[in-house]
């Protein structure tokens, strides 16, 4: 984790403390299934939470411990047993490291998974609220990079909209898919520990029982969850490559907010730069890039190895503290963004009435033109417009052959605006639920 791209409530679910915090709470849970199967004492059950419920683990010795064992749980264990005392012995009866592991990380996926629900929630709100405020603000829409048909930007917030509405349910499903505890001992078989004690655990932390596991939780589900915040990240870099286009000079249609005392150049004092959504671009390719590990980690040898620990303890923060920090930048920069319909309109102009081909072409086929010879009629009055050198509706009216078929008024009428939006309240319906 970066410092400089981590919030403190994502940061605090993968800090040493709370991971031990999360060991302690399986182990003493189990521990109370235990004892109620008369499996250990009651007392010591009790006793196992009365002394460490509220102990705060010593991180350096945890260590200290492991420098010498060569393992984090064991090390956990012995740091356990200083705290608690002789009733340590009856903690991790019949439990294996990956008991722990595995479910502590898990715990710590579906914590992450609500912060960043939140986060996208945030992003929706940014959205919907600006969607709404430039919903018929008409701007060019573009293909290839090239004006096509007019739009308004308000249906490109719309379209950004329904995405992040996607990225929702996927984030939701894969909070619910990671979302298992495995209580079941080596390699799986429960043989030295009740499965009731799985179920106990995994009520406690809010899971549900893995239906089957080889020692380890299958690792299809942590694919799954860092395959869909690869899958939001492109979202993100989509969105932010938009608003990076649309602040080029030479659009300039939408520009991030730049702030009292900013500066965007060390050697142009008149620069302003889209550095946040390049830097969203940036985040976005790591984020994806955590997904590769994640599934590679499929692939573990008989009932267990750890070739996937060392991925995960990176992937896991690294993933989720990324997306948080972009997910919020993200919705900072879509609520603050500077829109120019000034500039939208300029820009749709610029092509002298062009963006309005396929209505014409349209037009003439409906009057007995083949589509061939419309297509032909209209592209040979718009290439001298795409060039400069005329206008596309004098040409139009000029033209013997878009003379048979439609009249000056029925030229003129191709070229309304307004016609390309008569359909804007239907699509926000579709999308916000109202219009």
């Amino acid at each position: 984790m970066i410092p400089r791209y981590t919030r403190p409530e994502m940061a605090s679910i993968w800090e040493p403390q709370t991971r031990f915090r999360i060991w302690f709470e399986i182990e003493a849970h189990a521990a109370d299934a235990l004892a109620e199967l008369g499996t250990i004492p009651k007392a010591a059950a009790k006793t196992i939470w009365a002394k460490a419920k509220d102990a705060t683990f010593d991180v350096a010795r945890i260590d200290e411990i492991e420098r010498e064992t060569k393992h984090d749980v064991i090390a956990f264990l012995t740091h356990l047993a200083e705290i608690v005392g002789p009733e340590a012995r009856f903690v991790h009866q019949g439990m294996t490291s990956s008991d722990v592991l595995d479910t502590c990380f898990n715990v710590q996926l579906t914590r992450a998974a609500d912060l960043l629900i939140s986060d996208i929630d945030k992003v929706l709100a940014a959205l919907k609220k600006r969607a709404f405020e430039h919903k018929m603000t008409p701007t060019i829409g573009r293909s290839h990079g090239i004006h096509a048909e007019p739009v308004t930007f308000g249906l490109k917030l719309a379209y950004a909209y329904a995405e992040f509405s996607r990225a929702r349910e996927r984030l939701l499903a894969a909070r619910k898919e990671v979302a298992t505890c495995a209580i079941s001992g080596a390699v799986g078989t429960f043989a030295q520990i009740d499965p009731r004690v799985e179920a106990h655990v995994a009520k406690a932390m809010g899971l549900v029982p893995e239906p089957i596991s080889t020692q380890v939780i299958p690792r299809d589900r942590h694919a799954m969850y860092f395959a869909t915040l690869g899958v939001i990240a492109s979202s993100v870099e989509r969105l932010a490559t938009e608003i990076r286009h649309l602040q080029r000079t030479e659009v300039l249609e939408a520009e991030e907010f730049f702030s009292e005392g900013q500066k965007g150049s060390s050697a142009m004092p008149h620069k302003r730069n889209p550095v946040l959504s390049e830097n969203l671009t940036g985040l976005s390719r790591m984020v994806r890039a955590y997904a590769m590990p994640a599934m590679e980690n499929v692939a573990l040898w008989h009932e267990r190895d750890i070739s996937h620990s060392s991925a995960e303890r990176m992937i896991g923060p690294d993933a989720t503290v990324t997306l948080d920090f972009a997910l919020m930048r993200l919705a900072g920069l879509i609520d603050k963004l500077l829109i120019y319909p000034a500039n939208m309109q300029k820009n749709l102009d610029r092509l002298g009435g062009l963006v309005h081909s396929q209505r014409l072409l349209i037009a003439l086929t409906q009057k007995g033109a083949s589509r061939e010879d419309a297509y032909k009629y209209v592209q040979r009055n718009a290439m001298p417009v795409w060039r400069g050198e005329g206008d596309f509706l004098a040409l139009l009216k000029k033209d013997p052959d878009v003379r048979k078929h439609l009249t000056d008024a029925e030229i003129e009428a191709q070229f309304d605006l307004g016609y390309h939006f008569k359909h804007v309240d239907t699509i926000f319906k579709r999308v916000f639920g109202t219009a």
